[in-house]
């Protein structure tokens, strides 16, 4: 499987000036190419570049693999968002959104990220150098720096494509390793059940909530922070929004990290697979109050979905996905599925059989039930793919995760 490894560049002034040169020179290329890819409706490489390889050459004094790379970046770009209007991330066709991303050519940001492969990128691991192509030549012994595991497994398993990118003004090479998957557990014990929701972010049958209360009051208080600094539109206040730009993302995708590898490590220590609902298209399914649909639509379910599955394929547990429809409404002991089972959002008490529970736990159980029966009549392990995972290794997470069990219990959570 793949996986990546950021490291820092520690470009000198002059090196770094080229390194923003060249960042422009190809993502200019890279844009005049996605015109011309839109006019002409040639949206594969080797179409592409019979229209553009040329002029890209001269115009940009690219080298030869620069300028496959800007072609390449170009048709993956229609690729892309051919696959989000087809998945309705813009809206229904005909929509005004729709038709504004379907309607003109794609745009590349300046210093948008650039790929780089062996020809056009050195590595020297002992002496933490890198020798890089730019459009003002061989830039030679440019230090990198990182995490002391990140390094040595980058040494040990590179494999493949590195992207240069800008943040901030810092420099970074994500580069792509290779590693071996651990041999996948053919006969798991049972399944843990993994219910995502808001007020609790993940709750799993074995009883754990890692409960996003808290989580929820900082992102409220960072939305009107940044409401307030984008009316005020003043510098300073442009300013500050910059430097704490991204500051939320980064702060979700370090949760989801730590929820996600304590997961992982119960289910492989018991000898369990996992089970997660299958969220596809929650967004246009789940019909929830105001106040609700900004965390719905800022809380990245997927991402923390993803990172479960590439640390179970890290440690050879088994992943399934199930439908998710009802499990909040179904009791876990007599399986009597009604809506008046919930009395309340935090409360599920059966009208039949009388068993009360914490509603995310039951419907963990539900889903952990619906995992071992997908898995007795013959699904295998359902985790995607992974090519790309944006972010550190794990060597660099901490081992615990914000779990805030001793809150009181709430729940809120999408599409049931």
């Amino acid at each position: 499987m793949k996986l990546v490894v950021r490291v820092k560049l520690l470009p000198t002034p002059v090196q770094a000036a080229a390194l923003e040169a060249t960042l422009r020179a190809c993502n200019e290329a890279a844009t005049w190419a996605a015109s011309v890819a839109f006019e002409k409706e040639a949206r594969r490489p080797l179409e592409l570049r019979k229209h553009t390889y040329a002029e890209i050459r001269v115009r940009w004094g690219l080298g030869a693999q620069a300028a496959q790379h800007a072609i390449k970046k170009t048709c993956d770009a229609y690729t892309t968002l051919k696959a989000n209007l087809r998945a309705g991330r813009y809206g229904r066709p005909g929509t005004r959104r729709h038709i504004r991303a379907a309607g003109k050519p794609v745009a590349f940001r300046p210093l948008a990220a650039q790929p780089y492969d062996d020809r056009m990128l050195s590595w020297q691991h002992q002496a933490r150098t890198v020798s890089v192509w730019s459009t003002a030549g061989r830039l030679k012994n440019m230090a990198f720096t990182g995490q002391a595991e990140q390094l040595e497994f980058l040494a040990a398993h590179r494999k493949g494509e590195s992207d240069l990118v800008c943040q901030g003004g810092k420099w970074f090479l994500i580069a792509t390793c290779e590693i071996t998957e651990a041999a996948p557990n053919s006969h798991p014990a049972g399944f843990l059940g993994v219910d995502l929701g808001i007020v609790n972010i993940a709750a799993t049958s074995d009883g754990a909530r890692h409960c996003g209360r808290r989580i929820n009051r900082k992102r409220e208080q960072d939305r009107k922070l940044r409401s307030k600094l984008q009316k005020k539109n003043t510098k300073s206040a442009k300013r500050r929004a910059k430097k704490y730009a991204g500051k939320e993302a980064r702060r979700n995708k370090d949760i989801n990290h730590k929820i996600s590898k304590r997961i992982v490590a119960e289910a492989e220590r018991t000898g369990r697979g996992i089970a997660l609902e299958e969220l596809t298209g929650i967004r246009e399914r789940a019909r929830l109050r105001k106040p609700q649909r900004t965390t719905l639509h800022s809380w990245p379910f997927a991402h923390l979905g993803s990172f479960i599955a590439y640390k179970a394929k890290r440690a050879g547990v088994p992943v399934v996905y199930v439908d998710p429809a009802y499990t909040s409404q179904e009791c876990s002991q007599c399986h009597h599925t009604a809506r008046a089972n919930r009395p309340s959002q935090a409360v599920l008490s059966c009208r039949v059989c009388g068993f009360v529970d914490h509603a995310d736990h039951n419907a963990s159980h539900n889903i952990a039930h619906r995992g071992w029966m997908a898995w007795v009549c013959g699904a295998q392990s359902t985790a995607p793919e992974l090519t790309l995972i944006a972010g550190v290794l794990d060597a660099a997470e901490p081992v615990t995760a914000s779990d805030d069990s001793s809150s009181k219990p709430g729940h809120s959570r999408p599409g049931s």
